[in-house]
């Protein structure tokens, strides 16, 4: 059992390590461009997923948020 517990440790540590915001900004962003890819958006993916990614990554600023 500690062997299953260590692992999955490692695993949360590995995705969301010391950001929260980015492991789930890109899961979102993941599912974002695979949502409009199945609909043949591309041109709105080539615009909407780098917008996204930036406002993910200055969402998990330790300077924007209060703590």
């Amino acid at each position: 059992m500690k062997w299953v517990i260590g692992f999955g440790r490692f695993w949360y540590d590995f995705i969301v390590g010391d950001s929260v915001i980015l492991a789930i900004g890109g899961v979102a962003l993941l599912a974002l461009g695979y949502g409009l890819a199945q609909i043949g958006a591309t041109e709105v993916a080539q615009v909407v997923l780098p917008l996204a990614a930036v406002g993910t990554l200055i969402a998990s600023l330790p300077l924007l948020r209060r703590q």
